[in-house]
């Protein structure tokens, strides 16, 4: 073989294997080594245990604590129109997380993919309870925990004042008393190059019953900024929470046979079946469609002609709600607006 020939074969070799490459074996580079990343935002990381742990979403819990470290967070409603978070740990934990709240009936539904999570709640409904007790969640709250790992902020009052040392939580349950919880596997999306038809955005705002919330993208920060109730939604550190990834999930959302003490009714969002949503990355969005057969395999996003959906690397935000965003589109060029008028 002449040297062309071979120059030419080492470089389809070259092409093909690089193609073939997963994730985390592409970042050799300069090191040699492969790093890890994580499967849910596919940044440098390691795959943990999962925590899921019940946050508050009311007025009074924000600021609020550790969600900036979250690699994904969902946003669903609760009684009276209001919402409460769900946030998913399994790289990095911050040193508190909170204000940690009770669990509600769609939590065991959207975790149900995740495998046996770690499951960090203030407390539920006693309807509720068995129904948790049966379902595969490693109950880690802190009805069955003591005030030195779920503290009370002194500065906030009740019932928005719990605040969780995750840590020192799961090296209790694990390694201690020796509890199954399930490092994360993938729950269904991918990451890759946005699509060629999403349509550049300025911001979008989404909303509830009695929550609002509004992102706008960052071009420095490369994610979106998240605003709630009119002001920007600051993590506790100062730092506005948002994430490369936002995912405007459509959901039916119906009341389910629970309530709270006041009597409210709880409502559930169903998050298995199908429908319709937005993918906001990249400061663009595209409309997507979504698929889940049960509630213990991940969910599949693809877009209007069948193809995948990709994610951008980075945290994600998923919000549960049955209204349709708003989006707020960039004005016209000024060659635009001739185009348009010839």
């Amino acid at each position: 073989m002449s040297k062309f020939k071979k120059v030419i074969a080492g470089v389809s070799l070259l092409i093909v294997l690089s193609s073939c490459a997963t994730p985390s074996s592409i970042v050799k580079k300069v090191t040699g080594k492969n790093v890890e990343r994580n499967i849910l935002s596919n940044l440098p990381g390691r795959n943990g245990p999962v925590l899921a742990v019940k946050i508050d979403d009311t007025p009074p819990a924000h600021p609020q604590v550790g969600l900036a470290k979250a690699d994904v967070v969902y946003i669903e409603q609760v009684e009276g129109g209001l919402t409460r978070l769900a946030a998913i740990f399994t790289n990095e934990l911050p040193p508190l997380i909170g204000p940690v709240r009770s669990a509600r009936i769609s939590d065991i539904e959207i975790l149900a993919q995740y495998g046996r999570v770690g499951f960090a709640y203030s407390g539920a409904q006693t309807k509720m309870r068995p129904v948790l007790a049966a379902a595969n969640l490693q109950n880690i709250s802190a009805e069955i925990n003591p005030p030195t790992i779920y503290q009370t902020d002194q500065n906030r009052n009740a019932p928005t004042n719990m605040m969780l040392d995750a840590k020192a939580l799961l090296k209790k349950t694990i390694d201690d008393e020796g509890k199954k919880i399930d490092n994360v596997r993938s729950v269904g999306w991918q990451f890759g190059k946005v699509s060629q038809a999403a349509k550049r955005i300025e911001g979008v705002s989404f909303k509830w019953p009695a929550s609002r919330y509004s992102a706008v993208w960052s071009k420095t920060e490369k994610r979106w900024l998240l605003s709630y109730d009119g002001k920007p939604n600051l993590d506790s550190d100062g730092r506005q929470l948002g994430g490369a990834n936002l995912v405007i999930q459509k959901v039916s959302i119906t009341n389910s046979i629970y309530h709270d003490k006041v009597g409210g009714i709880t409502p559930f969002s169903n998050t298995v079946g199908s429908g319709t949503g937005y993918l906001l990355r990249d400061g663009k969005v595209v409309a997507i469609n979504w698929q889940r057969p049960s509630a213990e395999v991940g969910t599949i996003w693809t877009l209007a002609d069948g193809s995948v959906a990709n994610f951008a690397d980075g945290q994600v935000w998923i919000a549960l709600t049955d209204n349709e965003p708003a989006f707020t589109h960039p004005a016209p060029t000024p060659s635009a607006k001739a185009s348009k008028s010839k």
